[in-house]
């Protein structure tokens, strides 16, 4: 899990990295424009105001970050977090990093770490009040699987640093202590991201969408256990990429939301983890 360490902050200084980083290659095709405008700083994480493709401008407003950001605490294996009371406050980030506002939670839509490592909060702003104050859209995630080998960039609102680079491939279970994620990405090895990245927005430099939401990678090169997750192929053969970086796959998420931007794990197809 990527939290905030004093060892990733060091790293950071030594990297230089005040600066943007990860540039993608001259040669690389820019779809669109990737900047910081959309996401949002937490205490301990990142993440980003997002909305479902049928999300309306008077819904209220949602942010996306890592279920083990949940202010609570980390969910348990099996847990799922419905409609629980939250006033957590987020930081809104201009297209150039700078803090433009303080938005805040009115409770926790959904939180788990069963399967994925999602949570989303409703805020008390709608989208347009948000858009008119601030000027700021929301990211829309992506209702399709991410592509193997498709440019990405993994925007840290708590960092505001940028990492490039591509979907490496999909890992059927990824294990990580007591937590199984099910068809996580694997990032190539040019997104090293770090603590305190846990949540950022994985944006598809094609499209613009939300395609994933960052989660961890394997630090030290240890099997299975926290900060070092292990992949597990359908056959249950155990491998391990100390250094490589993982998300968790958003494309599920919209199919559970409603109109209003109401949570419905009813709906048809639906397949987030159920309380």
């Amino acid at each position: 899990m990527k939290k905030p360490l004093i060892g990733a902050l060091t790293a950071l200084l030594l990297a230089g990295a005040t600066a943007l980083a990860g540039a993608a290659p001259a040669n690389a095709a820019q779809a669109v424009t990737v900047n910081y405008a959309g996401t949002v700083a937490l205490s301990d994480c990142s993440g980003s105001v997002v909305r479902m493709p049928n999300s309306v401008d008077t819904d209220p407003a949602l942010v996306l970050t890592n279920g083990h950001c949940l202010e609570t605490g980390m969910p348990s294996p099996g847990q799922v977090v419905v409609g629980q009371s939250s006033n957590r406050s987020f930081t809104l980030l201009s297209a150039s990093g700078g803090r433009l506002a303080t938005l805040r939670a009115t409770k926790v839509a959904y939180s788990t770490m069963t399967d994925t490592d999602v949570t989303i909060y409703q805020l008390s702003s709608t989208y347009s009040t948000i858009k008119s104050r601030y000027g700021i859209s929301p990211l829309t995630i992506s209702t399709a699987h991410p592509t193997a080998g498709a440019a990405i960039k993994v925007v840290s609102g708590y960092w505001k640093r940028t990492y490039s680079c591509n979907v490496d491939g999909f890992v059927y279970r990824l294990k990580e202590g007591d937590w199984t994620f099910k068809d996580a990405v694997r990032y190539t090895s040019s997104c090293n991201t770090i603590g305190g990245t846990s949540g950022s927005p994985v944006i598809d430099t094609a499209t613009g969408l939300l395609v994933a939401v960052n989660n961890t990678g394997n630090e030290n090169g240890e099997t299975c256990t926290v900060n070092n997750p292990c992949e597990v192929d359908q056959s249950g053969n155990v491998t391990v990429h100390q250094g490589i970086n993982y998300a968790e796959e958003t494309y599920g998420i919209p199919a559970c939301f409603g109109a209003g931007n109401k949570l419905d794990l009813t709906l048809a197809g639906c397949t987030l983890p159920r309380p």
